[in-house]
Parts: structure tokens; C-alpha cells; sequence
């Protein structure tokens, strides 16, 4: 079947509502409180119709935990509902966005859950149906399909859907955020996230309290040249679902791209508080390393200070493998990573980033973000060897993220290990006296990354670059008494990072 065009999906959303088939109930509405306002129609016994309501809100705001017990709970009272099942795959499938590959167990549990609705889709309606098969695709032979491939399998089916049953407003939601996660990372065309938008933003309008849309439009501008389109969206999203960790959390992705970063601190600390009353540890530092970058950018030391010496205290809490929150346990381990790396690299403290300590994982490009501060902090104190070790660290653990099938992180440490490169080589021609006006290797080195950088777009998980690629070639042109291309540097880094300070300061 053709897929849906943006003007398609405009003319889909003008057709009027209707109830998709005659078994599905007209369930009521959950009424706008802590959660925000879902109303999701299915063919389930209508005494799970608010609690079928609540789930499907909880997993709009990606509080998975949560949905998988409430979908559990429809079971109980309805042992025949597919859909429940349909709702607990989805929320196994975990956050949508996140580039890292899922884990052979949270695989199997997801495929469990999208076989046990496959077998209940019996007692359901063609249009359930439809949302079954679609997140099979999800788990469709995972121990063979590589998973952007099943990623682009669900997207397309849920455009099937959509085109099936136009007047089904949460088949339209739910395949706006499947393009957006379908996204190739370097399409700078940005095609589907504005096809996205186009559906997201008139639903929006109807439905102001409905948490999923508010999210989605986040998720879908999260880039420079969008971000400002997701503003109204970030200003509102957290008083429509207050009580979800995510919710609160998720306006900092807009207000960090824009720059706000007031704003971005006082969400992140209200996320952190319910994240930790609910015990989503993950979450809670998710949202540290956010508030940590904005802390940062204001100059706010002893605030920022304050949340590197809280991490013993989280961690001793984390566990890697919960399932709580928005944020899975991988994005727990590249905060325990980030935040004590941004402290020594954001106020080029290089003696305190060359002593950081890698630690171990099972996912290799949180250890690489230690490494690449070793890396630069060794070579400005004039440690080579420890410079070389990391930068052989990096290259290992490239190699195992190309093995392992993770392209993306695979090439974001590719560009951390030529920026590390670049400034050993850069001193090492200090040391050897050359290089007071020029380090064509240094410079060529650097000059790659920036290339590579910009090609490719940040994952959800980190508010930014460590240190981004032409910051830091904007530093070295410093250190060659290249003042005006130095600033050139900066400004374009303001272009795609908005008020960083130290490409401010750089920028003068």
C-alpha cells in the first residue's frame, strides 16, 4: 500500500470520527489530571475501559513500568483483550527513540507479549488487528533482521492502519512518533519528522491535554533547525501529565536546543523529584545530565557540583535492568559517565579529566565518553602515554560497536577518537617545537570530525556533545593564534548548540 503523503494525513485527519467497528465500545474519556486526557476505543469488556485509558496515557508519556502493570491489570479483569497485550509489547519495546540496540531478553519478553495479543486478536476487531501485526514487526525474527529494518517494518505498518482506518486518532499518533524514530540520522531533509509534525500539530489542537501529542512534538523537533517548532509543546507538556517523571523532564530536550537554560534546570529538578518518589533511578539521572549541562552553561558551579556528588547515592540505587521509567537502564550508565565527564571538560579542568576512570558496561560507548576526556585531559597536562592508552581504548571500542551492530554509537566514538587524535597529535608537535602557527595534521584531524559531527544528529539520551567537534577546533585555532577563524568556529557552533558558554566566550 502507498504511504500516506503530508498532504494525505492532512485530508485523513479532516474526515469525520467514527468508531472503526460496531464491537468496539465508545469508552469514556479518563478525566485531565496527572496523567492527561486518552481516549483509545476497543472491542475489551467496558469495565477496564479507564483503566484501559490510564495505560495507554502512561505509555504516551513513556512510563512503561507503570503501563505494563495497568495493561496487567485490564488482563486480569479481561483475560480475552489483545489489546492489553498489544499495549504491554509496545511499552517491552521501551523508548522508541533510543538508538542502542534492545537486549536479547527484553526481546523475548517484548515478542511474548506481541505473540500473546497475536493469539487473542480472535476476539478483536479488524482495526485491532491492525495495531497487533504492527508491533509483531517490532520482534519479527530479531535473531536474524538487523532492528532498523523492524523499526521501518513498524512504521509502515502502522501507515497501513492509518490509511485503513483514518478516523482513528491514537493510530495517527502513535505512527507520527514511528516516523520520527524511523528517521535516518542523516537525512538533513528532515522528511520525516516534519511529516510527523504536519500530523501531530493539528491533532494537537484538537486534543491540547492528550500527553502523547504534546511528547511526540518534542521528540519530533528535537534537532537544531526544528527545535523552535516544539516550543509551545515544551511549555505545556508538563502540566498536562505533572505526575510523569518523563513529562517533566522531556520540555528540557526544546529548552536545551534553544538554549533556555533556566528553564531547563527547573524541569529537570522537578523530574528528578518524582522520578526518585517513584523510584525510576534511571530517570532520575537521565534528567541529571541534563540538568547538569544547564547548570553548566549558566556558570552555576556549586549547582552543578551538587549533582556530581549526588551520583554515589544514585547509583548505589540503580538498577540497570528495571523497568521503570522513560529512560532504560543504558541511559542510567551514560549519565554515570557524562556528568562527572562535562564537570572536568566544561570548565577545562584537564588534570581532573585525565584521572576519570572508565568503568565497565554492557554498553561500550558509555566507557568511550571516559575515555575521550582522558584522552583530551592528558594531552593539555602533557601525559601522552595516558592520551595514547585511551585513544587505543577508543578504537577498541569502536570495533566492537561495528561487531555488535550498533552503527551509530559506532561512529559517534569514531568522532571522539579523532578529536583525541587530533589534540595528541597537536601536542606531541608542541613538545617536538613545531606547530606555533599551523598543525595541518592536527587541524585536518579536527576538521574530519566536524565533517562527521555534523553529518549525523545527537541520540535523545545525551542534551549534547561532550565537547562539540568545532569547539574544539575553534580551541586549537586559539592555541595557534588564529583569533578570527577561531571565532568563526564558535559561531557556527552557536548555530547548532545556542548559548553554550564556551563558545560564547570564544565568540566574544
Amino acid at each position: 500500500m502507498r504511504r500516506a503523503s503530508v498532504a494525505a494525513a492532512a485530508v485523513l485527519l479532516a474526515l469525520p470520527a467514527r468508531v472503526s467497528s460496531a464491537q468496539e465500545h465508545a469508552h469514556p474519556q479518563v478525566a485531565p489530571g496527572e496523567f492527561g486526557t486518552v481516549h483509545f476505543a476497543t472491542s475489551c469488556s467496558p469495565q477496564v475501559a479507564s483503566q484501559f485509558n490510564r495505560a495507554v496515557a502512561l505509555l504516551h508519556s513513556f512510563e512503561f513500568g507503570a503501563s505494563i502493570r495497568t495493561f496487567n491489570d485490564v488482563l486480569a479483569t479481561d483475560s480475552t483483550c489483545a489489546m492489553a497485550d498489544w499495549g504491554i509489547a509496545l511499552s517491552r519495546w521501551s523508548n522508541p527513540m533510543a538508538p542502542g540496540n534492545r537486549s536479547v531478553s527484553q526481546l523475548q519478553q517484548g515478542k511474548q507479549a506481541a505473540d500473546a495479543a497475536n493469539r487473542l486478536s480472535g476476539h478483536a476487531s479488524e482495526r485491532e488487528r491492525g495495531y497487533v501485526r504492527a508491533v509483531g514487526m517490532l520482534y519479527d525474527d530479531y535473531e536474524h533482521k538487523d532492528q532498523r529494518t523492524r523499526v521501518v517494518a513498524y512504521e509502515r505498518a502502522m501507515n497501513d492502519l492509518v490509511m485503513r482506518e483514518p478516523a482513528d486518532t491514537e493510530a495517527l499518533i502513535f505512527y507520527a512518533i514511528s516516523l520520527a524514530a524511523s528517521a535516518p540520522p542523516t537525512d538533513k531533509t528532515y522528511a520525516n519528522q516534519l511529516k510527523a509534525g504536519s500530523i501531530l500539530e493539528p491533532l494537537w489542537a484538537k486534543m491540547p491535554d492528550h500527553p502523547g501529542i504534546a511528547h511526540y512534538i518534542i521528540h519530533t523537533y528535537d534537532y537544531p533547525a526544528l527545535a523552535d517548532k516544539a516550543r509551545a509543546a515544551a511549555q505545556r507538556y508538563a502540566s498536562i501529565a505533572p505526575s510523569a517523571a518523563h513529562a517533566l523532564h522531556m520540555p528540557s530536550h526544546t529548552f536545551t536546543r534553544v538554549g533556555m537554560w533556566e528553564e531547563s534546570a527547573n524541569t529537570n529538578n522537578r523530574s528528578i523529584k518524582v522520578a526518585l518518589s517513584t523510584g525510576s533511578i534511571a530517570e532520575a539521572l537521565h534528567a541529571s545530565d541534563y540538568a547538569m549541562y544547564a547548570y553548566l552553561q549558566m556558570g552555576k558551579d556549586s549547582e552543578a557540583k551538587a549533582i556530581l556528588d549526588g551520583l554515589p547515592a544514585l547509583a548505589a540505587r540503580f538498577d540497570v535492568n528495571a523497568v521503570t521509567g522513560a529512560a532504560p537502564g543504558s541511559a542510567g550508565v551514560f549519565a554515570l559517565a557524562a556528568i562527572p565527564a562535562r564537570w572536568a571538560l566544561e570548565r577545562s579542568a584537564w588534570a581532573e579529566a585525565a584521572a576519570l576512570v572508565p568503568k565497565p558496561s554492557g554498553f561500550p560507548y558509555t566507557e568511550a565518553m571516559t575515555y575521550f576526556a582522558r584522552a583530551l585531559g592528558a594531552s593539555h597536562t602533557g601525559d601522552l602515554a595516558t592520551a595514547k592508552a585511551s585513544i587505543d581504548s577508543l578504537v577498541s571500542i569502536q570495533q566492537r560497536l561495528s561487531a555488535k551492530g550498533e552503527p551509530y554509537w559506532a561512529e559517534q566514538v569514531a568522532i571522539q577518537n579523532l578529536e583525541a587524535q587530533a589534540w595528541l597529535d597537536f601536542a606531541e608537535e608542541r613538545e617536538a617545537g613545531r606547530g606555533k602557527g599551523d598543525a595541518p595534521t592536527s587541524l585536518a584531524l579536527m576538521r574530519e570530525a566536524v565533517a562527521r559531527e555534523d553529518a549525523t544528529e545527537k541520540s535523545a539520551v545525551t542534551p549534547g556533545p561532550l565537547a562539540p567537534a568545532r569547539e574544539l577546533l575553534g580551541d586549537m585555532l586559539i592555541e595557534l593564534k588564529r583569533p578570527a577563524e577561531a571565532r568563526a568556529e564558535y559561531r557556527a557552533t552557536l548555530m547548532k548548540e545556542p548559548n553554550r558558554r564556551h563558545s560564547l566566550q570564544g565568540a566574544g
